[in-house]
């Protein structure tokens, strides 16, 4: 089967950092696009970043650029979030999704999502 799997949740202080992994099993991620979404309490889904196949091509929501950036490591079939200087607003469930086409933000257009990963920021 082909999955998504999250990682790299967790509790975090204002300002701290984590990154998140997306790790793929059943396919390869090297022919898919990937986007990051959230979702937080009360709100909708909010699209965080994208990459393209080849990583050279990446996008950010303007809440996060700056403190935010996407990779892939197409080898270990993993897509990474590093998330720097973290604010209480970016307290979500945190998910990735593959697409084969051109990277977007449009959560309806990914094919494939992984079940998220909570990340909290909190003093």
């Amino acid at each position: 089967q082909e999955q998504l799997v999250e990682s790299g949740g967790g509790l975090v202080q204002p300002g701290g950092s984590l990154r998140l992994s997306c790790a793929a099993s059943g396919f390869s991620l090297d022919s898919w696009n990937i986007g990051w979404f959230r979702r937080a309490p009360g709100k909708g889904r909010e699209g965080v970043s994208c990459i393209n196949e080849s990583g050279r091509e990446t996008y950010y929501a303007d809440s996060v650029k700056g403190r935010f950036t996407i990779s892939r490591d197409n080898a270990k079939n993993t897509v990474y979030l590093q998330m720097n200087s973290l604010k209480s607003e970016d307290a979500a469930v945190y998910s990735c999704a593959a697409r084969s086409g051109p990277p977007v933000s449009i959560p309806r257009l990914y094919n494939y999502w992984g079940q998220g990963t909570q990340v909290t920021v909190s003093s």
